[in-house]
């Protein structure tokens, strides 16, 4: 017999033992069984995006929006860009008008502020960073957050928009917290009247640091916060608006259900929340989101502290019905342990490790704390020092650079380019729209962090499902069920992985098919039953139903309130509240 016949029968053998050999998940998908209803997925444009706006060419401005915002498919079913629903606009201090008096040495670190020290409104400014807030807008982003680091210098005790060493209250002018509440609500309605959906104003960020130097920022203790959310409250009401106030931004969880975890700014959901704290409580406040916002830094490094830590912050939220945003996020601090299913260093690890232990952050936030909303931390940055894509979504080459590190001056332009961590958040930024609904999702096998993670959601109409899976370990098979359904219209499959970025599969699978997941991938599966329905109970007609998160959509996912006592002029049919179909008739 020919020799290289048997060489090819041997081969096939060999193969179909090892593909019989992979483990294969019998996945149920229970509608029936529901979570958190998610409020956005979204990036900081602080600070680079106003270099980028302002200086770089038309062109490399275009594909970066498209990059961040297109919900659209290129010819060959490929999504054009991520589809954030959120986008953060951080307002300046007033740093970059000092130029170097403001000591701050970074210009790409300075902020511009629209108020000066006259008393006098400037919209022309950051005209970079409201290009892309423009591009936003034109991509139908859902919601706009504001954030401030610092109060304007002209409201600072130093005139400068960070602390002085040693500063044990926050950085704001005793006499100067209404000035500050009303910066902050005439620049929203500036911006809602030029037709910006601004849901949110975050006034403080990680106030549990010093923040002496190196960029804008003020700490801030809880009774400073409590003070400042107070008369933002009253400006709110006085300016008409309907943005809710975000708060308190944590360096990291622990600070937001533990005592002495940090120098000040602890225990912060008691603090705000329980009534019995006189002298913080916050919780009656009408325009304060029934939220609490940190960051998923530091607390990243170990399978335990992905799980046990977003455990806590979601217990201790649940105790006073609030929702948990992960609002900031890059990896700093040193690389996760190996134990973790990272490679022993960063200078081992490569662009997609980082990007698929994104990926992993990721759905420990969504499923161990329940997080409602989840952004990225910075959207443009200069790769530097061999840190790779740490610390951005696009990555940014000043003039005449070559290679990946970048170390020009992004004010003479430059070029932009996307890379594996912003695919891996377009998994779930793309198709895990503001509305949708976690849902049951359990396997034959026993969770692993290190091998496959799995999440599902539901559109508010019932009739799309998405399942996002992160493969950490060994190629294998997942078998889609979901109860009460035989079939499904359609099943797409999009995947990232070191050679595919958010690639359009194919549109070929049913329920209860083995389909393969690759090893070091993250897999996005959409599946959509038509004019069936998956099982999402009850329709409820109550007009003045409240809910925790008080946002109300149609059934396609598109916000129509922002308060869910006020209903008044909806046209009748049902819409969305809190994962809960509502009849105005």
């Amino acid at each position: 017999m020919d020799k290289s016949f048997l060489l090819s029968i041997t081969s096939l053998l060999a193969l179909a033992a090892n593909t019989s050999a992979q483990s294969t998940y019998r996945v149920t998908i229970s509608p029936n069984t529901t979570y958190q209803t998610i409020e956005d997925f979204g990036a900081s444009d602080c600070w680079t995006a106003d270099f980028v706006g302002k200086h770089f060419s038309e062109a490399e401005k275009e594909k970066s929006a498209r990059w961040l915002f297109s919900r659209e498919l290129d010819s060959n079913g490929n999504p054009e860009g991520i589809g954030l629903s959120m986008w953060r606009i951080n307002l300046g201090a007033g740093s970059a008008e000092q130029g170097n008096g403001s000591g701050i040495d970074d210009v790409t670190r300075r902020g511009y502020c629209y108020l000066d020290a006259k008393g006098t409104y400037d919209w022309t400014k950051s005209a970079g960073q409201q290009y892309f807030m423009q591009q936003a807008k034109k991509y139908g982003v859902d919601h706009f957050l504001l954030f401030c680091n610092s109060a304007p210098v002209q409201f600072t005790k130093n005139g400068k928009a960070f602390a002085n060493a040693g500063e044990k209250g926050c950085n704001l002018n005793d006499n100067r917290y209404g000035d500050f509440a009303t910066f902050l609500t005439t620049t929203t309605k500036h911006f809602i009247d030029e037709g910006y959906n601004i849901t949110l104003i975050s006034p403080v960020n990680e106030p549990q640091y010093d923040w002496t130097n190196g960029q804008e920022g003020s700490p801030w203790p809880n009774e400073c916060i409590s003070r400042l959310a107070r008369e933002l409250d009253a400006s709110i009401a006085k300016q008409g608006i309907s943005s809710k106030i975000l708060l308190p931004e944590a360096c990291q969880w622990k600070a937001l259900y533990m005592d002495a975890t940090e120098k000040r700014a602890n225990n912060q959901i008691e603090a705000f929340f329980n009534p019995a704290n006189t002298n913080t409580y916050i919780g009656d406040l009408k325009s304060v989101q029934r939220a609490v916002a940190g960051h998923s830094y530091w607390t990243f490094g170990t399978n335990d502290d992905l799980q046990n830590i977003r455990k806590a912050v979601a217990d201790k939220a649940a105790k006073y019905d609030l929702d948990v945003y992960q609002t900031e996020w890059s990896m700093l601090d040193k690389e996760p342990s190996t134990s973790a299913g990272f490679p022993a260093s960063y200078d081992a690890a490569s662009y997609m490790d980082i990007a698929l232990y994104m990926g992993k952050l990721i759905h420990c936030d969504l499923t161990f704390g329940n997080m409602a909303a989840w952004s990225y931390w910075t959207a443009f940055a200069q790769e530097k020092w061999g840190q790779k894509n740490r610390f951005y979504l696009l990555r940014l080459n000043a003039k005449g650079d070559t290679g990946n590190e970048s170390y020009g001056d992004i004010a003479n332009g430059g070029t932009v380019t996307d890379n594996a961590n912003l695919w891996v958040l377009g998994n779930y930024s793309r198709f895990i729209r503001p509305g949708y609904r976690r849902i049951g999702h359990t396997t034959n096998q026993s969770e692993s962090l290190n091998k496959l993670m799995g999440s599902a959601y539901m559109s508010p109409d019932g009739k799309r499902i998405v399942v996002v899976y992160v493969n950490m370990g060994a190629a294998t098979g997942v078998n889609l069920n979901v109860e009460g359904q035989t079939a499904a219209k359609q099943i797409s499959l999009y995947r990232t992985s070191a050679t595919e970025n958010l690639k359009h599969i194919a549109e070929t699978y049913t329920l209860g098919e083995r389909i393969m997941i690759p090893q070091k991938s993250v897999s996005t599966f959409v599946i959509d039953f038509g004019e069936g329905e998956t099982g999402i109970e009850g329709i409820h007609a109550d007009k003045t139903a409240a809910a925790r998160n008080n946002n109300v959509y149609t059934l396609d996912g598109q916000l129509v309130r922002t308060d869910a006592h006020q209903l008044e002029g909806l046209n009748s049919g049902v819409y969305i509240l809190n994962g809960n179909k509502i009849l105005i008739k």
